[in-house]
């Protein structure tokens, strides 16, 4: 047994049982890779993927368990580097954040401003997706920590740390009728053509929750992942919009105006989500305590441990 055959049924696995597209993410042959597991089934004594002529169909029970070793010992294999990186490395490095559009350009640019001074010889990579894109990158080790907000279900098998909260507003076109309409209510959103977040009518979204429990059914024209895209078709007349009070700034958006709906929905809690096992070189540590202070490396260093 060695780290490469485990390497090989790793991506395997993560390619939806097709060889083909495991050799070509790690750059070798479809036979090769298929021999190397085979010799590794036959030094376990067990079956690990199910076979029906040349096509992998699924994966045995204990070729699951052997997967889930399998991604541990490779993690482990990653950190011993990590581990030799860290003390050789002269405070060069990388550091990949995956994370929402709103949280890269909203929260964590002054974080980013601060990480920078403090360590200029570590490459910093933002990586934006959805809650669930954020998870996956995670999994597969392309990126370092998480940062984002919905779909726990989605950072089930992670270390998940809430860091921060934050409300939503109601954005409008300028001299919009719902400006002088009073108090703000759901009835009155529902009666207008409403632009906002993809996954803000996900079966857990405060949102979409809101407007349940009232017997609403919004008129959504258009969904989002970015908010600027949000205010960009509101100010063109296009409906109102619900996003994080944190995307208006009142000194670049003049084109909208801003409803405050903190009353209207619960607000949501944003989460660090990291590897479980994984090994942080010290300037992870301090990017996430940058980016909420009581996260200091005592705090994250006991959920890992909690749940190694």
């Amino acid at each position: 047994m060695n780290l490469q055959q485990l390497r090989y049924l790793r991506e395997v696995a993560r390619n939806g049982l097709r060889v083909s597209e495991a050799a070509e993410t790690l750059f070798t042959s479809q036979p090769g890779i298929s021999k190397q597991i085979r010799l590794l089934e036959e030094e376990l004594g067990v079956t690990i993927l199910v076979r029906h002529g040349k096509r992998i169909t699924g994966i045995t029970e204990p070729g699951r368990i052997v997967i889930d070793i399998a991604e541990r010992m490779l993690q482990d294999a990653d950190n011993l580097r990590a581990v030799g990186r860290e003390f050789n490395s002269g405070g060069r490095g990388t550091l990949v954040i995956a994370t929402t559009h709103t949280q890269a350009r909203y929260a964590l640019p002054p974080v980013v401003a601060r990480f920078t001074r403090r360590y200029p010889l570590v490459k910093l990579t933002l990586r934006e997706g959805s809650p669930e894109h954020i998870a996956e990158l995670l999994h597969e080790g392309r990126a370092d920590v998480g940062i984002a907000t919905e779909s726990e279900e989605a950072f089930t098998d992670l270390v998940t740390l809430p860091c921060a909260q934050w409300t939503r507003s109601v954005i409008t076109p300028l001299k919009h009728p719902l400006l002088g309409a009073g108090p703000l209510t759901l009835e009155k959103i529902a009666q207008h053509p409403l632009i906002t977040y993809d996954f803000a009518f996900t079966p857990n979204s405060p949102i979409r929750r809101a407007f349940d429990a009232a017997g609403l059914k919004p008129n959504v024209v258009l969904t989002a992942v970015a908010a600027d895209v949000i205010k960009a078709y509101v100010e063109q007349g296009m409906g109102i919009g619900i996003l994080a009070k944190m995307a208006f700034d009142p000194a670049r958006d003049i084109g909208i105006r801003l409803i405050n709906a903190d009353h209207l929905f619960e607000a949501s809690t944003t989460r660090i989500a990291l590897r479980r096992n994984a090994w942080l070189r010290g300037y992870t540590y301090d990017f996430i305590e940058l980016f909420s202070p009581r996260l200091d490396r005592k705090a994250v260093g006991a959920a890992l441990a909690a749940t190694s």
